[in-house]
């Protein structure tokens, strides 16, 4: 193992998102002195069934660290952290892969945290009423893994079933390979298997929901030893693994998170003295990180359990050990805006602008919006007369309802670029509302939240900032280092590494405020309307579905 640490010690963090691998070389202070970024494969074989392979994760993984620690000496590479989407692997006996498709195809062996296959099975959990769901917010959403396992049983009976040995979150899985060892994250077991940090698995559970064979040899297929996130797994990097990632067999290698809690844990326990935040010296529990890329998270925690209907949690030790998270969350935010920017007519017409004027289509759509606004006060204004309820892939918190469908209200014929632009704001406001919905539930239940923290790919979009931060009447807090997720994955290494005492003192000497944006105040009735007409939006697609089904 290395020696006590030095100034120009690193760590190395992997971060396995939706779409791709990334991966950075990080320093004791937070700084990220290197990065690189590879594509994974999804599959799509039908609606809502998404896939990936473990074997071409890992592969992506070993060929970004191997990037970002180039021309390093091995020996200043003091740990390594991992952190991926909450998907399910299936290995069987000898750790080899196990197909989830009815074609068969080995290769295809990961269920993607946003596949959707099995929304009855969900349903038919929550209708138990069992006590672990009170943890989950009393409804079973089809993104966790009961429901997943319970698809797979009922659907590939004698091939996967039959054949798999071992259930791993993504996360776990890559601890694994890395080390060998079979622990699993609490991150991962709380936050998506019903996991009790005090009591273990729940039997009872199990046996009700039909997957009681999960219960044989002391539930080795799905985690028989826990560990808290950032404490050391194993013996470190095995000399497979050290070779495979281009590392010293035996560095250090932290309990890993699920990819949203890397960023909580990345930006939520800056240092903000001097910035005048209502969170200044004030605890953590004052904060909210929200993690926003494909789809959106929002932690929080406290130090007693507080129970949010339709919030996840509380989880005790999931993200910060010895405090409590509640996890709000939107399955779909960037998807989304992507989906309703690439789905219009006039995006062509925007693509082709945009290349010219050698910008992203987000950053050419802000300065559009700039110029639509000329004659109002403030560019938000734009949509009085347009609004967007933005659960076109359900809605994961705070209703807890994947049934749900998106809406657009104040469509015309018009099918312009102005029609786009109008349409993409609207959008922004429309998850951002979403946002101000979760926070709500979270004070009703006890939560006092005064900042947030943003990161993630969308925070590098300034309107979206803006957007959270005018309709929530917060200030935003951006990390200084916009890659927030990696540097909590890194946190892991540095504390698996025992170069620091504990998370909390890594959180605070690693995560670094960049930027605050600030609410405009002159706003806050236009976005008091807007959300009643959110709120209401709602309201009318039950009454909608109630007519229908009389």
């Amino acid at each position: 193992m290395p020696g006590p640490p030095s100034v120009d010690c690193y760590y190395v963090g992997v971060d396995v998102g939706s779409c791709s691998v990334r991966a950075a070389l990080v320093t004791r202070d937070g700084c990220v002195k290197a990065a690189a970024e590879e594509s994974i494969t999804v599959w799509t074989p039908q609606p809502d069934h998404y896939e990936q392979s473990s074997a071409d994760i890992w592969r992506k993984c070993c060929s970004t660290v191997k990037k970002v620690t180039e021309g390093v000496e091995k020996d200043r590479v003091r740990g390594i952290g991992f952190d991926a989407t909450c998907s399910l692997v299936v290995l069987d006996q000898s750790f080899q892969p196990v197909a989830v498709t009815k074609d068969g195809v080995k290769e295809r062996n990961v269920v993607m945290w946003m596949d959707h296959r099995a929304l009855d099975q969900a349903s038919r959990i929550t209708a138990t009423g069992h006590s672990v769901l009170t943890s989950v917010g009393g409804v079973m959403s089809p993104e966790m893994q009961p429901p997943k396992l319970l698809w797979l049983k009922e659907n590939l009976r004698e091939s996967c079933w039959k054949e798999a040995a071992h259930f791993f979150d993504l996360p776990d899985f890559l601890s694994w390979k890395a080390t060998g060892s079979l622990a699993r994250s609490l991150c991962t077991l709380v936050c998506k298997w019903t996991y009790s940090p005090s009591e273990g698995w729940n039997d009872n559970f199990w046996t009700s929901i039909g997957l009681e064979d999960l219960l044989e040899n002391n539930h080795s297929k799905i985690g028989e030893q826990t560990c808290c996130p950032g404490s050391p797994v194993g013996g470190g990097l095995t000399r497979e693994a050290a070779a495979d990632l281009g590392l010293n067999p035996g560095t250090a290698v932290g309990a890993s998170l699920i990819d949203a809690h890397a960023g909580g844990l990345g930006v939520i326990g800056a240092d903000v003295s001097g910035h005048h935040l209502p969170c200044e010296n004030q605890p953590v529990t004052s904060r909210v990180a929200l993690i926003c890329g494909t789809s959106s998270c929002h932690m929080a925690v406290s130090q007693k359990p507080l129970f949010v209907p339709g919030v996840w949690g509380p989880y005790l030790s999931a993200m910060v050990p010895g405090l409590w998270l509640n996890e709000g969350g939107q399955s779909a935010t960037g998807g989304l805006i992507d989906h309703v920017v690439k789905g219009h007519v006039a995006f062509p017409l925007l693509k082709e602008q945009a290349e010219k004027s050698g910008q992203h289509v987000h950053a050419f759509l802000n300065r559009y919006l700039e110029e639509l606004s000329r004659d109002k006060k403030h560019l938000d204004l734009l949509t009085n007369g347009l609004h967007v309820w933005p659960d076109f892939h359900g809605n994961r918190s705070p209703l807890a309802d994947q049934s749900l469908k998106g809406m657009v209200v104040g469509l015309s014929l018009s099918q312009t670029l102005d029609d786009l632009a109008l349409l993409y704001l609207a959008t922004l406001q429309a998850v951002a509302l979403g946002t101000r919905h979760i926070l709500d539930a979270m004070r009703e239940a006890g939560h006092d939240i005064t900042t947030l923290f943003l990161c993630g790919g969308l925070s590098k979009n300034p309107l979206f900032v803006q957007m959270h931060a005018n309709v929530t009447g917060l200030p935003v807090v951006l990390p200084a280092e916009r890659e927030a997720v990696l540097v909590g994955a890194a946190v892991l290494g540095a504390c698996s590494s025992c170069d620091y005492s504990s998370i909390q003192e890594a959180m605070e000497k690693m995560g670094r405020v960049g930027k605050v944006v600030r609410p405009n105040l002159e706003l806050e009735s236009f976005y008091r309307k807007k959300y009643a007409v959110f709120l209401r939006l709602y309201v009318h697609q039950r009454e909608y579905a109630a007519l229908m089904r009389d």
